[in-house]
């Protein structure tokens, strides 16, 4: 995979400069309006991660490829991006209109774990379509976040910050119920939260982290010093599914993601997972797929 694309290359590739007070913050801010297609620019975000999250309010109909998920949006809908997933948007041209801004985590420093809720997390849900009355309230949000963002107000930052806690927290007021609602921390329900941070802060692979380190039940336990069946019996009775299956479910979304959108060989592919021979991570992936990685990778776009 290429390496992220930073927020430098992102001024770079957008408007060919850098705004002139970049790197003078603490943490950067910026907001930017949809501009109509341009005759011969590109139709298609190009799929990848970028250092930088952003959040944005789209109108019209287009495609959005997260990891190895796709999500259509037929007529307008929110989405977040962070740098643990890359993405990438096809048919730019059926958008009409729409706004988004784009920060780093320093912006938020000593003022909320905005990375820890859902619709930032690898596994969360991070597109939803919008109702017109959804749209208007997020319109609303984005404008007042403009305004602030045009203004001489000294504390203007602050008042940004609770504006994009405002837009997360209508994200995750749409996320089905199961995936908000709050539950009583007991024991297991820790040493299940660590064990699914250890196994996402692996991830994604490219050039900068070429492979995992944790690969096995009994690795993650060694980690996390508890015993493999204590592990296995926290992780069984919060998720309902087994350490392995977990692992695997991680490595297979991971090799599905580098097979379609890196030039890594297959042998490659296979070592920076954990296979020690690729002859197993054949084996391994067409069990999952009823396909081998010659012949997914041959098929068509995620």
């Amino acid at each position: 995979m290429e390496k992220p694309e930073s927020l430098e290359e992102f001024y770079c590739r957008k408007f060919e400069s850098v705004p002139g007070s970049f790197g003078s913050e603490i943490g950067h801010f910026n907001l930017f309006r949809l501009e109509p297609l341009v005759e011969g620019k590109p139709t298609m975000i190009p799929y990848k991660r970028r250092d930088f999250y952003k959040i944005m309010l789209v109108k019209g109909g287009s495609k959005v490829h997260y990891a190895d998920r796709i999500y259509e949006v037929k007529n307008q809908a929110l989405s977040f991006s962070n740098p643990m997933i890359p993405y990438k948007w096809e048919h730019l041209d059926r958008i009409r209109e729409g706004v988004y801004c784009i920060f780093n985590p320093q912006l938020f420093h000593q003022f909320g774990q905005f990375q820890e809720y859902e619709v930032f997390q690898p596994q969360g849900i991070h597109l939803f379509e919008l109702t017109d009355p959804q749209a208007k309230e997020v319109r609303e949000i984005f404008g007042k976040m403009e305004n602030e963002f045009n203004s001489d107000y000294k504390y203007k930052l602050d008042l940004i910050r609770n504006l994009i806690f405002e837009l997360i927290h209508l994200g995750l007021k749409m996320q089905p119920a199961g995936l908000v609602e709050k539950q009583h921390v007991n024991a297991s329900q820790r040493i299940a939260a660590l064990f699914s941070e250890l196994l996402e802060r692996q991830f994604p692979i490219d050039e900068n982290h070429t492979s995992i380190g944790l690969r096995s039940a009994s690795d993650f336990a060694d980690q996390l010093n508890v015993h493999v069946n204590h592990l296995n019996r926290a992780v069984k009775a919060v998720t309902q599914k087994t350490t392995t299956q977990l692992i695997s479910e991680r490595i297979l979304q991971e090799s599905k993601v580098l097979l379609k959108h890196s030039s890594w060989s297959i042998s490659e592919v296979a070592f920076s997972l954990g296979f020690n021979e690729v002859t197993h991570f054949n084996n391994f992936f067409k069990k999952q797929l009823n396909l081998n990685p010659t012949q997914f990778r041959k098929g068509p776009s995620l």
